[in-house]
């Protein structure tokens, strides 16, 4: 399937943009990377060991246009550089620690949200009015005001800390060594449940409200009432026909809640102690580790622009017309 230039022109650009803030970002932060080091040795600080430390991370202490350079030379030649927290370690090599964990939590939330909120408004739309979609819609607008950051909180102390139903923190039971056998990954999986609980009810909110008012344009449509004569069922009818049709505004609005779901994915990993991208970059920004900033950043714009592409493309394959247009 073919994209116009013109939306890869505009992706393009938005790259370009996103890399001059990813860089600008971290450095408007008060304080020094460098100055952060020399604090936390404290009585150790002696004039070797501050000494050793300029003159390792000193670079980030250089004039700021040939920071500019060296960060837009490590793009260039696929160096991100080393991380000042986790040093000797690569910027690689700490976010590929971490990105797994995070697209794990991420694509399990966005599919399990995305197939319950595109159910309910389904039904919702095709009994609207009823009693069913009195009750889901309104609690679709409640589920996408609430913060994340509350969701987060108050299902720790009430299932992790109060009910003690699930564990409160990491990716998986820290005696456990990883290993492709049912307990890891049944470890795995159970350490999940919670932050996927947690970032999942606003999605759900925004793709059952999202698919409540498409499908209710399409319920006029004439395939719909083709369906109904051919005397099929209603359930075929409503999914085969009606969902079918609206899950194009489904799509574009996924693709548009993308950066938030990266955003609240951060505030849970930060309250749940989850080891993903999120608390990363936490960790980094405590530390003004500049280059683990950096790389995070990039990389979030990255899966957001790619996500957005994947939607232009699949928009084509779902919808004849786009495909038409685009020829």
């Amino acid at each position: 399937m073919r994209v116009p230039l013109r939306r890869l022109g505009v992706y393009a650009v938005a790259f370009l943009f996103a890399i001059v803030v990813n860089f600008a970002l971290p450095r408007m932060m008060p304080g020094s990377p460098v100055d952060g080091m020399i604090a936390q040795l404290g009585p150790r600080a002696t004039p070797a060991a501050v000494e050793a430390i300029r003159a390792r991370f000193g670079a980030v202490e250089t004039p700021m246009l040939q920071q500019f350079w060296d960060y837009i030379y490590g793009l260039a030649t696929f160096d991100l550089g080393v991380s000042i927290k986790y040093y000797p370690q690569t910027v690689t090599q700490v976010l590929a620690r971490s990105a797994g964990w995070t697209a794990f939590l991420i694509v399990t939330a966005i599919v399990f949200s995305l197939c319950v909120g595109v159910t309910l408004g389904a039904i919702a739309a095709w009994r609207r009015g009823g009693r069913f979609d009195a009750i889901v819609s309104p609690l679709a607008v409640i589920l996408i005001a609430v913060p994340p950051v509350i969701v987060a909180l108050t299902t720790l102390f009430t299932f992790g800390v109060a009910l003690r139903w699930f564990p409160v923190g990491y990716a998986y039971d820290p005696n456990l060594d990883p290993a492709f056998n049912f307990t890891y990954f049944g470890s795995v999986f159970w350490h999940a449940v919670m932050p996927v609980l947690t970032l999942s009810p606003r999605l759900i909110g925004e793709f059952q409200t999202t698919m409540r008012s498409s499908m209710i344009s399409v319920l006029g449509e004439d395939f719909v009432t083709m369906g109904r004569a051919k005397g099929l069922s209603e359930t075929a009818v409503m999914f085969s026909y009606a969902a079918r049709n609206a899950m194009l505004p489904v799509l574009t609005n996924l693709a548009l809640i993308l950066g938030a779901v990266f955003g609240g994915s951060i505030v849970i990993e930060i309250v749940f102690n989850y080891p993903g991208l999120g608390l990363t970059l936490f960790t980094a920004s405590v530390a003004r580790d500049y280059p683990v900033i950096q790389g995070q950043l990039l990389l979030m714009t990255l899966a957001t622009l790619g996500a957005n592409l994947l939607v232009d493309i699949i928009y084509g394959v779902v919808d004849p017309r786009i495909r038409e247009a685009r020829a």
